[in-house]
């Protein structure tokens, strides 16, 4: 992967100037939505809920969901049938609603859910958590154990004949080899509506570096959420909070015409300058 710049180094990400057609790829945790302990237990806002659907409308269509999660969580935690990645792209939705999915075998599947359960009985403040194709195993309750559990879940990858570790934060997931979120993004831009618009990645974590590079190289805007190092990002907001509030501010520019602004501080509702 790229070398990165240091955070300090990462400018807040630009607005759409004037004739610019943009094409949201937005990653959900860490990204849209705050971490939590159980990641079922996570939940949309309306507030948020409201923003996406009217940034979906404000870019006719092209804004995609890339996640970890499958699209049927996605679908559950947002209610809309939009462009979505899920797995990391080993599940993709268009924006016409047309689907593929990269096959598993069922046997392959069954091995990797039999052993994963094997590995976290032996390690205490680790959750498991099934994807049906892939396994994610957390430690966000205990983090001092992640550097146990990465080389644990390396290892039991490794055993595993078509499968690869990806490394996330106080997460591994254990997946099917063949497709990262970098490959699913292109794998969208291929297609309308985001072909021939300018491509704009917003994620907070390690999967995220290989959309980072897609978007980088096609002339998109690569925007790190947090502070984690080294990144191909070029453009940094600091939280989920601020990824809402850029996000408000996309919209506004979108809707009166994209004129070329700084992003306003929180709070101020003044018009564009």
């Amino acid at each position: 992967m790229s070398a990165g710049l240091p955070p300090s180094d990462l400018p807040t990400p630009p607005m759409p100037t004037m004739g610019e057609r943009w094409a949201l790829f937005l990653d959900v945790d860490g990204t849209l939505l705050e971490f939590h302990d159980d990641p079922a237990a996570v939940a949309v806002e309306t507030g948020l809920s409201r923003r996406l659907q009217a940034a979906h409308r404000a870019v006719h269509g092209a804004l995609a969901l890339i996640s970890g999660r499958a699209l049927a969580d996605l679908d559950r935690l947002f209610n809309q049938p939009w462009a979505a990645a899920g797995l990391h792209g080993l599940q993709l939705r268009h924006a016409d609603g047309s689907r593929r999915d990269l096959p598993v075998d069922p046997a392959a599947r069954e091995l990797l859910r039999r052993r994963a359960r094997q590995l976290v009985r032996t390690l205490d403040g680790v959750q498991l958590e099934d994807k049906g194709a892939a396994i994610a195993l957390h430690c966000r309750r205990q983090p001092d154990r992640y550097d146990t559990l990465l080389a644990a879940a390396a290892e039991l990858a490794d055993s595993l004949e078509g499968y690869e570790l990806q490394a996330g934060n106080l997460v591994t997931e254990i997946k099917p080899e063949g497709m990262d979120k970098g490959r699913a993004v292109s794998e969208l831009l291929e297609r309308p509506p985001f072909c021939g618009r300018r491509p704009v990645y917003l994620g907070d974590d390690l999967t995220d570096e290989h959309a980072f590079e897609v978007v980088g190289r096609r002339g998109g805007l690569a925007i790190r959420v947090g502070n984690r190092t080294p990144t191909a990002a070029r453009f940094t907001l600091p939280s989920p909070a601020a990824v809402q509030h850029w996000l408000s501010c996309v919209l506004d520019a979108i809707q009166q015409g994209a004129p070329s602004h700084a992003l306003r501080p929180e709070g101020d509702s003044s018009g564009p300058s």
